[in-house]
C-alpha cells in the first residue's frame, strides 16, 4: 500500500492545476455563476479534447483512458481549489459510475463513450422533495407497459439537471417494489426541468418533474439501490477530495493574508490568536487529506472498507472545509465579510458540500451502522 502519489499522478496534478488557474479564475467562476447554464462550453471542450478529463476513469473499451479512482481524486482536489463551475461531478462521478456499476453492458457501450468525449452531459437523479439521502426517500414510481416504462414523480437537488442530456433516475417498480434505475433523455416528453436558486451557484441544481415520461431500464429491475449504494459511497469519497482541495486553498489564502496584513506595525500573523487559528486549520486540513486519500485508495480497490471510510471521509472533510472557510473569513476581518471577496465563494461551496449526499451527522450514524455499533 503506497500513500504517496506517483510521479505521473503529481504531473497530472501540475497540468490540471495550470489549466484551472488559467480557465477557472475568480472572475470566470463569478461569470458562470450568473448564467443559466452554469459552465463555459469552450472550457468543457478543452477539458475533454486537450486533457481527456471526462474519460479519465472510464475504461478504454468505452472510449476512456482507464485510469483509477486515485487519478480522479487528484483531479477533483484541483477542481475544488479553483471552484470549477462545470458539470464534471454530475457527469463523470455520478452518472459515469452509475453506468459502470449497473452491470448493463449494452448501456455502457451506448452511453459511456459520449460521457468520455464530453459530448454528453449526464447526471443522477435520486433525491426527492423529502430531502432524504437513503433508500426510504425514493418514492417515484415506474410503470411498465409491455417492454416500455414511464416515470411519475419529482426529483430535487439534481446536479446540472437542467442542462443534462442524459439523466439516470431512481424509481420504484410496482406497488411496494424495489428501487430500479432508468435512463431518460433530457428532452423527453413529460419532463419539466426547473433551475433552483441555491446558496452555492458555482454548482447548479435543478428540480425535475416527471409525468408519464418514457424511460429505459438500466441494469436489472429491483437492483437499483445496490448500485446506488456503491455509487453514493464513491461520490462521497470524490466529494471529500474536492473539499480537501478547497480547504487547502482557503488555508493558503488565510496564511498569506496573515503575512501581508499589518496592524499596529506588525503582520497580524505574529499575534497569538491568528497563529492558533492557522495552526488549527492546518491540523484539520492535513487530517482531512489523510482521510480523503485513504478513502480514495479504498475506492480504487473497491475493497470491503470502502463503505466505512467513505462515510468517515465525508463527515470529517465536510467539517474541516467548513471550519477552514469560516476561519478564513475571520482572519481577513472586514474585507473578508464583503461579497466582493472570494472567501465567500468558498464558504458557500463548503456549506453546500457539507449537506450534499448527507451531512456529517447522517454519515456518522451511517458509519456506526456499517461497523456494527
Amino acid at each position: 500500500m503506497n500513500f504517496a502519489f506517483s510521479e505521473e499522478q503529481e504531473e497530472l496534478r501540475k497540468v490540471v492545476r495550470q489549466f484551472l488557474e488559467s480557465k477557472s479564475s475568480e472572475a470566470a467562476v463569478r461569470e458562470q455563476m450568473e448564467t443559466e447554464q452554469g459552465y463555459d462550453e469552450s472550457v468543457w471542450r478543452q477539458m475533454a479534447d486537450q486533457l481527456g478529463l471526462q474519460g479519465l476513469v472510464i475504461p478504454e473499451e468505452f472510449g476512456g483512458s482507464g485510469y483509477s479512482f486515485i487519478e480522479l481524486i487528484v483531479v477533483l482536489e484541483e477542481m475544488g481549489r479553483r471552484l470549477l463551475a462545470a458539470p464534471y461531478f454530475s457527469s463523470v462521478v455520478l452518472a459515469g459510475q452509475a453506468l459502470l456499476h449497473s452491470g448493463d453492458e449494452s448501456a455502457k457501450k451506448e452511453l459511456l463513450p459520449g460521457i468520455a468525449s464530453g459530448e454528453t452531459i449526464a447526471t443522477l437523479a435520486f433525491t426527492e422533495p423529502n430531502g432524504k439521502w437513503d433508500e426510504a426517500g425514493i418514492t417515484m414510481t415506474a410503470t411498465r407497459s409491455g417492454d416500455d416504462w414511464t416515470l411519475d414523480g419529482t426529483k430535487m437537488f439534481v446536479l446540472d439537471g437542467h442542462t443534462a442530456s442524459l439523466i439516470i433516475v431512481a424509481a420504484r417498480t410496482g406497488e411496494g417494489g424495489g428501487v430500479s434505475l432508468f435512463t431518460v433523455t433530457g428532452g423527453a416528453d413529460g419532463l419539466t426541468r426547473t433551475s433552483l436558486s441555491t446558496m452555492d451557484q458555482t454548482r447548479k441544481q435543478a428540480k425535475l418533474e416527471f409525468s408519464g415520461t418514457p424511460a429505459t431500464l438500466l441494469g436489472t429491475e429491483g437492483e437499483g439501490w445496490r448500485v446506488l449504494e456503491r455509487v453514493l459511497d464513491l461520490a462521497a469519497v470524490a466529494l471529500a477530495a474536492e473539499q480537501v482541495g478547497g480547504a487547502q486553498f482557503v488555508l493558503e489564502m488565510a496564511v498569506q493574508y496573515a503575512k501581508d496584513r499589518v496592524q499596529f506595525g506588525r503582520p497580524i500573523g505574529s499575534f497569538q490568536a491568528i497563529k492558533h487559528k492557522c495552526a488549527d486549520m492546518l491540523l484539520e486540513v492535513e487530517s482531512a487529506k489523510s482521510a480523503a486519500y485513504y478513502a480514495g485508495w479504498c475506492a480504487a480497490e473497491l475493497n470491503d472498507e470502502l463503505p466505512s471510510v467513505a462515510s468517515l471521509a465525508k463527515a470529517y472533510c465536510s467539517e474541516a472545509y467548513f471550519h477552514a472557510a469560516a476561519e478564513n473569513i475571520q482572519i481577513h476581518g472586514g474585507i473578508g465579510f464583503t461579497w466582493e471577496h472570494p472567501a465567500h465563494l468558498y464558504f458557500k461551496r463548503a456549506k453546500s458540500s457539507e449537506l450534499l449526499f448527507g451531512d456529517p451527522t447522517y454519515h456518522r450514524e451511517l458509519l456506526a451502522q456499517r461497523i456494527g455499533i
